[in-house]
């Protein structure tokens, strides 16, 4: 159990950034902006990604402790640094990673008699894990109960899904009028491998009496949900892996369904109102599943027994066993994706203008310079929602490249400062952002880290 939990320790160190992409929401000079609000203020005549180049993005980091604080050579015992990062937590540190690639990418504009719509589509592969740190059996696992007789251990504390997936989606996105822009789009889910357990419950304690006897009792309520994994087990199982993912990846998998939905309103030409809300959906799972469950209830009385092997006291490890069985159940069961909302206002300066423009004449769908805003974001998980909050300033710097730079606070750090970047040379867009640009110096110690980079053909509208 012990290598159990050194296990989980070293995969905390990888944690993810919570799905947060808030240098990339409402950064209008790259199209997968849309990807995060459907209905940003886009104004391209079509575009398209660089196939599986268009969109890479990843989010590592730690909660609680960092890479260095379990590896670094300073002369303290691994167990004892082990230690300390474990009772340093709290149940209420997560690990959370996520990663994207983009297969395919486009979209086109439809031209109205007064406004234009969009229609954008594409496809990506998507792999989310989430798991909060399990305290109680942590400390369970490396102390037994010994010095902890009377204090009850929290089987809840165990909470933890993955998902591996393609997502299929198609976008419409329509100005209404010159102030207000509506999005939606709708989505296929393709589950290629899911495992969760996140509705857990269940107690251990052991409470001593006068007489030298002990009360334990065990109350358990955990069950695990798979698809598409069991199968691998089988030793006499000769699947060809890449040839069964990409199936899976193409609608072969358990599939699902969802939409995003957003909107961009301007109450006065340089200020700017968006919100949207992602991922809003949800998966049947009903092919290949199978659940593992221990559940059940178990009091002894007496001499603690060892539950090592068959030889305890009154044969109590069997009595274990009866009392609380492994099953296996294949059952189907549904999973929801989470649920990302971002809002922001944004106020815009320093308006652009031709050197040698007749300002009687002037357009006056003004480009701006310089922008100022706020950004907030939530997703739901299994226990409380994780927020973030941002700040960003936005630049035009030059007519081919733009720039953004945010300041988020966030559970995981309070020194999360990120930069993107957008450059746009003839038809072909490049983009960079990256976040924690302070922790760079030594990602050893950083808390968090992420990336996104992508190459994109845009063609703009000839009117702007």
């Amino acid at each position: 159990m012990k290598k159990i939990i050194l296990i989980f320790v070293l995969v905390a160190t990888l944690n993810c950034y919570s799905q947060n992409k808030q240098i990339l929401y409402n950064f209008t000079s790259v199209p997968q902006s849309l990807m995060t609000n459907p209905g940003a203020d886009f104004k391209y005549d079509w575009y398209f990604g660089v196939p599986l180049l268009s969109g890479i993005s990843a989010n590592v980091g730690s909660s609680g402790f960092s890479a260095y604080d379990l590896f670094a050579d300073n002369g303290v015992d691994f167990n004892v640094k082990l230690r300390e990062a474990v009772f340093s937590s709290t149940r209420k540190d997560r690990v959370a990673i996520n990663e994207q690639i983009e297969i395919f990418n486009g979209g086109f504009k439809i031209t109205g008699q007064e406004t234009d719509s969009y229609v954008s589509f594409g496809m990506y592969q998507e792999f989310d894990l989430l798991s909060y740190v399990p305290k109680d059996l942590a400390v369970l696992a490396l102390d037994g109960n010994n010095d902890y007789l009377g204090k009850v251990f929290n089987l809840g504390d165990l909470s933890a899904k993955a998902e591996m997936l393609s997502v299929f989606h198609v976008g419409f996105h329509k100005n209404i009028n010159k102030k207000f822009i509506l999005g939606l789009r709708g989505k296929i889910y393709s589950s290629i491998y899911n495992a969760n357990s996140t509705n857990n419950s269940g107690y251990i304690y052991t409470i001593p009496s006068d007489t030298g006897v002990y009360e334990q009792m065990i109350y358990s309520q955990l069950q695990l949900n798979t698809s598409g994994i069991a199968k691998y087990n089988d030793e006499n199982n000769d699947l060809n892996l890449v040839k069964d993912i990409t199936k899976r990846a193409f609608l072969g998998g358990n599939l699902g369904l969802g939409f995003d939905a957003g909107f961009t309103y301007y109450p006065k030409k340089n200020i700017q109102l968006t919100a949207s809300v992602i991922d809003l959906g949800f998966i049947r799972h009903s092919k290949e599943v199978e659940s593992l469950t221990y559940k059940g209830a178990y009091k002894y009385e007496g001499v603690i027994p060892k539950f090592s092997s068959g030889n305890s006291a009154e044969n109590g490890y069997q009595e274990f066993k009866d009392a609380i069985p492994l099953d296996t159940l294949y059952a189907s069961y549904t999973t929801w994706r989470p649920v990302k909302f971002n809002s922001s206002v944004q106020y815009s300066f320093d308006e652009e203008r031709p050197e040698d423009c007749n300002c009687l004449n002037y357009d006056p769908e003004t480009i701006y310079k310089s922008a100022v805003g706020a950004q907030l974001f939530v997703m739901s998980t299994p226990r409380m929602p994780l927020v973030a909050f941002t700040t960003y300033y936005r630049r035009k710097v030059f007519k081919t490249l733009q720039m953004k730079a945010t300041y988020t606070l966030d559970s995981y750090s309070y020194t999360n400062i990120g930069l993107g970047l957008s450059s746009t040379f003839g038809p072909v867009n490049f983009y960079v952002l990256a976040d924690n640009l302070l922790e760079y110096k030594d990602v050893t110690k950083a808390n968090s880290l992420s990336f996104q980079v992508g190459l994109n053909v845009i063609f703009k509208n000839s009117k702007k």
